[in-house]
Parts: C-alpha cells; sequence; structure tokens
C-alpha cells in the first residue's frame, strides 16, 4: 500500500497547535525530555512484544536512543531502535494531535502485560519539538512484517506531507530543523546539561554525538576489544628493561614490564545515564559505598550525609525513593534542600509541594512515583486526593526513621541532633501527624552536655518540688498554668553564664534552646501538652536558690524607693531576697511571655513582615538584689551617701549584661562609669 498522502492534522480548531507549540510546556527545553522519553517508550513497547511471543528480537539487540547534533546544518536527530510505527499508525498517533499511541498500546495489551513502564500518556509530547523547530520530519520503519517504510514532514502549521520512506532499520529518526532563536539546544555542551537535567535515569541508554566534531581515540589492550570497536591501529609495546643489583653485587638486565599488545580505536561512546538507579534496588541490595556514590552524583555535594531513608513501597500505590539527611547545622531558614521528582525514571521537577511536604524540602533526595496524576505537560500535579495520600506515607516512614533511630540507636542519634533538630522541629510546627510521631524522640540538650527526651527529662523533675514556679503571685498565669512541671531553658550559654552557675551549684538542670526556630517551637509544644510549660533560666527564680525565708521587708522597701528613682523606672520591680551564693549581687528577670512576645516581634521585623518597635511589648522587669552581698548592704547603709547612685546604676547595668547585651548608648555609659569607680577607689 502506497504511503503518498497530502492532507490536515486533525484538530478542530487552527488556532490550537500554535498554543500547543507555544504554551504547553513552560520551558522550551523540555522537548528533549518528551522526544527521549517517545523513544524509550517505543523500546519498552518492544521488548514487551517480545516477551509476551508477539516478536522475536535480534540475539545481538542493544536498545538505545542516539542523539545526533549537527550545529553546521543546524539539525538535532533523535534516533530510537523501538517498534517503528506504519503508515497508519503515524496517522494515528501524530496527525491525530493528542492521541496517545501509550495508552493505546496499554489498552491493548494489558491482559497479558500488568507491568506498566510506558512512560507517555496524553500524545503530546511529540508537539514540543516546534517549539524549537521550524520543520520536523519523522522516517520510521514498524516491527510488523513487511512494514513499508514512512517519511513524515511538518513546517509548524497545520499541514503535513506523509510520503513512503528509506529506512531500512526497525524504529524512528525524528530530526528537528532548529529556528534560528534555539540553535542554543545544538550545542552539545547544552545538550548534555539539559538531558543530564531531565534523563539522567531513563531506562534506555542514551548517547550523544556531535557529528561535525573530530573523532575521539583511545588505546585499549588487544584483549579488552569488542566486536563494535573500529581499529585504527595496531600498536606493539616492547618489553621495558632496567639494569639492577643483584643480592651477589652483580648488575644485570632485568625485564620491569612485559611486552604488550595494544590497539587504537574510535573512542567508545558511553551513554549519559544511568538506567538502573539506586532507588529502583531493593535496600537490601545497596551499600553504604553506593548511598553516599549517588548522593554525591546526583547533588554534587562531597559532605557524606547523615543517614538517608530508602522508600520501598508497591501497595497500595508504587513508589520508590531515597530521601538523604546532610549536615544542616545552621539556621533553619537557610537550609535549602532538593528532592527531584521522578515519573518512571522521568524527571518532572524539584520540590513538588503537593508530593512532598513542606517540612521535607529541607532534605536532599529522589522520589520515583509512576502512579502520580500528572497533568498534560508532566510539569505538575492534577488536583487528587491520592497525591495526599502519598505525602503522608512520607511524613509516617521520615518518622518511623527517626523515632525507630532514637529507640534502637541512640547514641548515633545523639550525635545527629544538633544537625537535625532543626528539620524536625520545622516538621513539627508545619505537620501535626509527625509531630505526634516525633513528641517523644525529640531531644533536648542539658547544661550538662547530655542529650534526654522530652519524657526523661520530665520524669526527674516531677519528683523535685523545689523546682516548680515560686514566684506565680508576680506572673499572669492561671491557676491551671501554675501546676505545670517547669521546663527550664538556656538561649545563650555565655550570656548567661551566672543563671547556669546557679542551677549547678543547686544541681538543677536546663535545657539549650538557642535557635531561632525554638520559641515558635516551645509555645507549640506547650499548646499541645498540658502537663509542662518552658521558662527561661532567666525569668524568676526559684526557692532552690534562697534562703529560708527571713523579714527583709525593711530592706525591701528602702531599696525598692532607692533604685526606681535613681534609675528613674517607676514600673520597675524591685526584691530583695537572701540568696544562698553571697557572690551575686543582683539578678534581672524578665517575664517569659513577655519576652516571648518581644521575640516574636523581633523576627517578624527582621523577616520585613512588621514594622512595630519590639519594645511596644517589652517584657516586665523585676531586679532581685541579694540581701548578703556586701555591695547591697553597702546600698542599704548608706543609701543617703553621695556616690550611692553610682552604684546602683552599675548594679543595675551589670544585672541587665547577664541577661541580654546593652544598647550603645548604655554601653558608653556602662563602660565610662566603671572607670569613674575605678578611679575614686584609688583616690581613697
Amino acid at each position: 500500500m502506497s504511503n503518498n498522502k497530502h492532507g490536515n492534522l486533525s484538530i478542530d480548531s487552527d488556532n490550537l497547535f500554535p498554543i500547543i507549540k507555544k504554551w504547553l510546556y513552560s520551558d522550551h527545553d523540555i522537548f528533549y525530555r518528551e522526544l527521549i522519553s517517545n523513544g524509550c517508550d517505543a523500546i519498552t513497547k518492544l521488548k514487551k512484544l517480545d516477551m509476551m511471543g508477539e516478536y522475536s528480537l535480534p540475539a545481538d539487540y542493544k536498545p538505545q536512543i542516539q542523539v545526533l547534533l549537527n550545529p553546521e546544518e543546524k539539525t538535532l536527530k533523535f534516533i530510537d531502535n523501538g517498534l517503528g510505527m506504519t503508515g497508519e499508525e503515524v496517522e494515528e498517533y501524530i496527525n491525530k494531535v493528542a492521541f496517545s499511541g501509550a495508552t493505546d498500546f496499554i489498552e491493548k495489551y494489558k491482559d497479558k502485560s500488568s507491568d506498566d513502564q510506558i512512560i507517555g500518556h496524553f500524545g503530546l509530547g511529540f508537539y514540543s519539538a516546534f517549539m524549537v523547530a521550524d520543520e520536523v520530519t519523522i522516517d520510521t520503519l514498524s516491527f510488523t512484517e513487511g512494514a513499508t517504510p514512512v517519511h513524515w514532514s511538518c513546517d509548524g502549521g497545520t499541514e503535513f506531507d506523509m510520503t513512503d520512506g528509506t529506512k531500512d532499520t526497525v524504529g524512528t529518526e525524528i530530526t528537528l530543523y532548529m529556528n534560528e532563536d534555539c540553535l542554543e539546544f545544538v550545542n552539545e555542551y547544552k545538550a548534555r546539561e539539559v538531558i543530564s537535567k531531565y534523563c539522567s535515569f531513563m531506562p534506555t541508554e542514551i548517547y550523544i554525538k556531535n557529528v561535525t566534531a573530530a573523532d575521539e581515540f583511545e588505546v585499549i589492550n588487544k584483549e579488552d576489544k569488542l566486536d563494535t570497536d573500529t581499529v585504527i591501529e595496531e600498536i606493539h609495546e616492547e618489553a621495558k628493561t632496567e639494569e639492577k643489583t643483584n643480592e651477589n653485587g652483580e648488575k644485570e638486565v632485568v625485564e620491569v614490564s612485559p611486552a604488550t599488545d595494544k590497539l587504537k580505536i574510535k573512542k567508545r561512546p558511553v551513554p549519559i545515564n544511568d538506567i538502573h538507579p539506586l532507588w529502583a534496588k531493593t535496600p537490601k541490595d545497596c551499600t553504604d559505598e553506593e548511598y553516599i556514590d549517588f548522593y554525591r552524583k546526583v547533588f554534587n555535594d562531597y559532605k557524606e550525609p547523615l543517614f538517608w531513608i530508602h522508600l520501598n513501597m508497591d501497595y497500595p500505590f508504587n513508589l520508590k525513593g531515597i530521601l538523604y539527611f546532610p549536615k544542616i547545622n545552621t539556621e533553619y531558614e537557610s537550609i535549602e534542600g532538593t528532592i527531584k521528582l521522578y515519573n518512571n525514571q522521568v524527571f518532572i521537577a524539584d520540590n513538588i509541594k503537593e508530593v512532598i511536604p513542606e517540612f521535607l524540602m529541607l532534605l536532599k533526595g529522589v522520589i520515583d512515583c509512576p502512579d502520580l496524576p500528572l497533568n498534560v505537560s508532566r510539569s505538575a500535579l492534577q488536583n487528587d486526593g491520592f497525591v495526599k495520600k502519598i505525602s503522608d506515607y512520607i511524613t509516617k516512614k521520615v518518622a518511623d526513621k527517626l523515632s525507630g533511630l532514637c529507640k534502637t540507636d541512640k547514641e548515633n542519634y545523639e550525635k545527629y541532633w544538633d544537625d537535625i533538630s532543626p528539620f524536625i522541629k520545622y516538621g513539627c510546627l508545619k505537620d501535626t501527624k509527625f509531630c505526634d510521631k516525633m513528641n517523644d524522640y525529640i531531644l533536648f540538650k542539658d547544661i550538662y552536655d547530655k542529650y534526654q527526651t522530652l519524657p526523661e527529662l520530665l520524669k526527674p523533675i516531677e519528683k523535685n518540688d523545689d523546682t516548680k514556679d515560686s514566684n506565680s503571685d508576680n506572673n499572669d498565669s492561671t491557676k491551671e498554668e501554675d501546676k505545670r512541671t517547669t521546663i527550664y531553658y538556656v538561649t545563650d550559654l555565655n550570656q548567661q553564664g551566672q543563671y547556669i552557675n546557679l542551677f549547678k551549684e543547686q544541681n538543677m538542670n536546663a535545657v539549650i534552646l538557642n535557635s531561632t526556630i525554638d520559641t515558635s517551637f516551645i509555645t507549640q509544644l506547650e499548646q499541645r501538652n498540658s502537663d509542662y510549660k518552658f521558662m527561661r533560666i532567666d525569668a524568676d527564680l526559684t526557692d532552690t536558690l534562697k534562703n529560708d525565708n527571713e523579714d527583709l521587708s525593711n530592706e525591701a522597701t528602702t531599696l525598692s524607693e532607692l533604685f526606681k528613682k535613681v534609675l528613674n523606672k517607676d514600673k520597675l520591680t524591685v526584691k530583695v531576697e537572701s540568696l544562698k551564693n553571697e557572690e551575686i549581687a543582683s539578678i534581672l528577670t524578665l517575664s517569659e511571655q513577655g519576652r516571648r512576645m518581644q521575640d516574636m516581634f523581633k523576627m517578624y521585623a527582621a523577616n520585613g513582615m512588621g514594622a512595630m518597635d519590639p519594645n511596644m511589648f517589652a517584657a516586665d522587669e523585676t531586679l532581685t538584689l541579694n540581701a548578703n552581698n556586701a555591695l547591697v548592704k553597702y546600698i542599704f547603709e548608706n543609701n543617703d551617701a553621695d556616690d550611692v547612685s553610682l552604684y546602683v546604676e552599675q548594679l543595675y547595668d551589670l544585672a541587665r549584661i547577664t541577661n541580654a547585651p546593652l544598647s550603645v548608648d548604655d554601653m558608653t555609659k556602662f563602660i565610662k562609669r566603671s572607670n569613674d569607680i575605678m578611679l575614686k577607689n584609688l583616690q581613697k
């Protein structure tokens, strides 16, 4: 039957084809992915037909896709040795826009083959070629016995020409005559970059060749020759000898390397892709070295990941992948992870939020899910409740891995904690299910450099009544909140060193929470758990730090009036207590809730989220003076002396310094005052 024909593409409107060419895909380089995917499908179909006994592959069959670049002629060729097409199939799959040959093939053989590895489904990928080409031709020969080769051409309009062709091997060759604006895609470097991006793990070997470039050669041992090698020259290398002195002190000539026969051959082509990606293997068949090598190759990160999770699920949906936990010991805002999404080993996009929970995007990894409901351009997902199930499954597997690690290998879990804690805390803030699973496996590093889970941390505290909040009268908390167990924490080991020493002297404990995310994190924990509350170590003084109560009312009245007057702070709360450590003169405490509010507004302001002054929500200050301290006693006994105001201001600033850095102006005054005090003492 003759294939000579001239006609119109079967589409509903002349306006449809330009829309497909210009707007179907957001990135023009995607044509590489689509045409190579079509070639992979053609090869997969042919191999399936062979498996089902519908066709017999040649004994030397090597499935492959060739991408031939010709910068001089401004052409690109995509050649596959798949099942090819008959004239009727070209009419059906090419001339009818959006008629999918893949879908037709699956439907035809669905009873004989349950293993669906076909990539295409919408029948539109071929037309992506017209985004970059002024003209496209197809030369194809079907595997069917007695088939006539077909030549098809189209200049990007709605008209095509189809004639008998000259192709004499089974498969399809697509030629793109590139648009002047898209000649970058005929550059070999650019081609390798794009194909590596989209096709690094496609299931068929892909070879790239610049047909205008000079052949490259390599020298191999003669015994390593393959039947496909093109021999340019035979090379014989004589044995190498050296003159050496033997054990008798005599010189003799010895052979140090034997004679060899080598061949100079045309350089063997190397596929640009890996057809057996690590995620497609079962976890038990993968070594640590393979996981690390794969990580370095895919993410160009030569630091070893901390650990990884290999996802391998066949039911109720097909999902495979590997998630890596890199070292993320910086603040969570600056962490940038990458999770690459694949569909049947074809790259779709990075960090698709519908599939990958937001907090997991801090990680690096690959996920391959053939069941994803993609849109026609395979660049985004269609709305589907199925996608939410995939996302939930990934979250569950990550939580299971982390909790299992904590239970079975806590020593290593502790080593990883400082690096992964921002990720886990961020995950708890963003995903309540993840938080529920991780609640008992969140670690807190304490002031003794030990790591404890929340249950471990609460257990000893509950036995010690002295650690409970002793100054509830001065907090705006309800009675229900007062009954909560208090977990003290530190945000700055240096700044709050005085308080830490006080706690250690009384064998008390506090945890270290020095990350930007911690304020939001502990607030969420408190909201979800009614049995405990967090309080910064300098938010109040516990009874454990004080001596037995004695009557200090006279001192309290005198010193309170004096400090408020000298400092000009009517709202400052001044207390006098008998502290066990006589060396401490004063301690400044700030209400927990007020300070948290202030910190949150500072964070919002830093992120450009608001222009309010954080000082509008300044935390209530309480200055506690130690009645046992010599300086406090001097101020009390000499409250009307000329120099007492100097000591009051200095003592107050010393208390402030242990709580937070002084402003520039206040620090300038503090330094000058310190000099004045030293000079005053020298003059005595």
